[in-house]
């Protein structure tokens, strides 16, 4: 143990990013951003690039991956500077792709803030929002490139981008690219581009079908790693309470008060549950958006940017916030559901603890969610423990309402429970008196008058019939029924 400290002590501090053979306007633009040393996929990553050699690069989440591509490429790029107005002098140089629409729109940003002080030029490209502006962006000319697969298909086939004279390609968070489906569009897509490239693929894990793709796609590539895979930030503080479905919520908000979270990601597992949930806690006065793949890209902007603003108290989101999402000082992720997928536990508790800060991340476990337990247990190489939680009872109470029980006059205790015998119950009121029902029952004298008469004439069923006896139960002045014809052939003869 002492050797072990004694190592951490003796650690060499991250390297800086001025010692890097950039150009001094990228140096400038990283600067402006706050940042002065690397990070570990920085460190080891941006060399490699900046000789031009193809990458695969793994770390987990939250670690600069972003910076450790843009870097390189726009140095790589800086000689196709140029100040000209044409389209022609600004073909397609980059291409970034990635799985969604946020990740995309969070790679153009990082490619904008770096690119500040220089000529190049950026635009991204995803669906779910009108191509027109899009199209008269790429029609202008851009150095970088950065879309989702599915609409720069669309452009591809639209006749608005031309790859011809791609260089770099970088496929970022490529094992989910693959998870939703998007193998078919990438292999479109590089059938596009030159044979001779420089190709990056970036992702937090590497599963045995990255390493393939990997090996079709990629020349004798450098593989850098600087974590376990499927490893999670060391700086997250992870907790499992045991719950029942019916108290998730109010687990919840209890821990939102005790922990003093100002604002948390809350991820579920459908569309359909981040909805109903959003709206639960919006009646329980949290600030809440939802966003998923329903909500239309204009919709999961302003939820975001309200989310990052502050606004906003809780984000309840599905997978597709998952990867890609980079909050600043994000103090706390809720489980809400646990991942069906066992890597996206990883990739959601990723969005907590970025860039070395301090984060927390609480999955709610429910007995059927044993099976996925043990899955992220065998994930990251960690035995779980799931603990009890006590929770508070925070329901606002309704006042009871009046009921005719509670304007009798109270009884003092209930005799069967001491063995008694139950005393009468407590006389009505003179106003709730009536002398009609209280009266014992006396048989009407014309309906007794009736019967006799019919009796004695034989009734109506002929002369000199007898009259029929009163039937067993029935009253002397109920008339019997008498048989008549019937009307419609139904006659005797």
């Amino acid at each position: 143990m002492h050797a072990e400290i004694a190592a951490t002590a003796e650690a060499p501090p991250a390297p800086l990013f001025n010692t890097l053979p950039l150009d001094a306007r990228l140096l400038r633009a990283v600067a402006e951003s706050g940042y002065a040393s690397m990070t570990p996929i920085q460190a080891k990553a941006i060399p490699v690039v900046l000789a031009g050699r193809d990458v695969m690069g793994a770390a987990q989440t939250g670690t600069g991956k972003t910076a450790a591509f843009t870097l390189p490429l726009l140095q790589r790029m800086m000689r196709h500077e140029n100040t000209s107005v044409s389209p022609a002098r600004h073909p397609v140089r980059a291409l970034v792709l990635a799985p969604t629409r946020e990740l995309a729109d969070q790679v153009a940003a990082s490619v904008k803030k770096y690119a500040q002080h220089t000529l190049l030029r950026s635009v991204v490209v995803f669906g779910g929002v009108d191509m027109k502006p899009q199209t008269e962006e790429l029609r202008k000319g851009v150095e970088v490139l950065i879309a989702t697969p599915g609409r720069l298909l669309d452009h591809i086939e639209s006749k608005n981008a031309v790859l011809n004279q791609v260089e770099y390609v970088v496929l970022d968070e490529a094992d989910r690219m693959l998870d939703i489906g998007f193998l078919p569009d990438l292999q479109r897509i590089l059938s596009y581009l030159p044979k001779e490239r420089q190709t990056l693929l970036f992702s937090a894990t590497f599963s045995p079908e990255i390493r393939r793709l990997a090996a079709s796609y990629l020349q004798d590539p450098v593989t850098v790693e600087v974590a376990r895979p499927n490893a999670t930030a060391s700086t997250v503080e992870q907790r499992f309470y045991s719950v029942t479905d019916d108290d998730k919520r109010a687990v919840v908000r209890q821990l939102l008060r005790q922990r003093g979270l100002s604002q948390a990601l809350v991820f579920v597992n459908s569309k359909l549950g981040a909805a109903r949930l959003a709206r639960s806690f919006e009646r329980d006065g949290l600030k809440t958006q939802a966003l998923h793949g329903d909500k239309s890209q204009d919709e999961r902007l302003k939820a975001l940017a309200s989310f990052k603003r502050g606004e906003v108290e809780l984000l309840v989101a599905t997978d597709v916030a998952a990867r890609g999402l980079d909050i600043a000082d994000l103090p706390g992720v809720f489980n809400f559901d646990v991942p069906f997928n066992s890597e996206d536990y990883v990739h959601r508790i990723g969005r907590t603890g970025r860039a070395g800060a301090s984060g927390l991340a609480i999955t709610l476990v429910t007995r059927d969610d044993t099976r996925m337990i043990g899955e992220i247990e065998r994930l990251i190489k960690k035995k779980i423990e799931i603990e009890p939680i006590e929770l508070e009872d925070d329901r606002p109470r309704r006042p009871r309402r009046r009921t005719y029980d509670d304007e009798r006059e109270p009884v003092a205790a209930e005799p069967a429970a001491r063995g008694e015998v139950r005393a009468a119950e407590p006389p009505r009121r003179a106003s709730e008196a009536d002398p009609f029902f209280d009266k014992p029952y006396e048989p009407s004298g014309s309906g007794q008058a009736s019967w006799e008469k019919g009796a004695a004439t034989g009734g109506a069923g002929g002369a000199g019939a007898p009259a029929p006896a009163p039937r067993p139960g029935h009253l002397p002045n109920i008339r019997p029924k008498r048989k008549v014809a019937s009307l419609l052939g139904g006659g005797r003869s």
